[in-house]
């Protein structure tokens, strides 16, 4: 069974990427795959920024990525791009850190105006460290995301969107390694 790794980049403990985040590993969880979550920010702020590859909790985080078959890769938009957070892990990452991997980027923001985030960002950076297939991500607008007293949720349209590029990294994996999952398409979450 492919294992999937979702990485998020914000700094912010109130994440809306985070809940966008969630909502793939829940989809993709419901399909069968074997999925874990990693918060950037949450890694050690002076062994990242030092590039201290060695230390426990960094080193436990790049052993993540190298083991896992599939990544998520989200964050929120920071002045026209993705965070400095997922930038300093990205930059402790191997120059083929991604090899052989298929990788969802995906990008939340105020604004449409930062829609192409994604494609001249963050997918060349990927593309350099060596992902086998970057998929088609998506951006998802921070109004698409609900918070109040339940659980945060996506607005229905944004859930849809979102779970087509879900669907399609699902299929790129398969194909990567048919054998891995037996299923077929993927349905409809809980």
């Amino acid at each position: 069974m492919p294992r999937l790794l979702a990485l998020t980049g914000s700094p912010s403990v109130h994440s809306r990427t985070a809940v966008v985040a969630d909502h793939v590993r829940r989809r993709l969880a419901h399909a069968g795959f074997e999925t874990a979550h990693l918060a950037l920010r949450e890694l050690p702020a002076a062994d990242l920024l030092a590039a201290r590859r060695g230390e426990p909790e960094i080193r436990r985080a790049l052993e993540a990525v190298a083991e896992a078959d599939g990544l998520v890769i989200a964050t929120p938009v920071y002045k026209a791009s993705y965070t400095g957070l997922l930038k300093a892990f990205l930059d402790l990452l191997p120059q083929d850190g991604l090899a052989g991997k298929t990788v969802l980027p995906l990008a939340t923001g105020g604004s449409l105006a930062h829609v192409l985030t994604i494609d001249y960002a963050l997918r060349p950076v990927l593309a350099a460290l060596g992902a086998r297939h970057v998929t088609a991500g998506r951006f998802v607008l921070d109004s698409s995301v609900e918070r109040g007293s339940g659980p945060d949720r996506l607005r229905p349209d944004a859930e849809l969107d979102l779970f087509q590029a879900v669907d399609e990294f699902a299929e790129a994996l398969r194909a990567a390694d048919p054998a891995a999952l037996t299923s077929a398409a993927l349905t409809p979450a809980p």
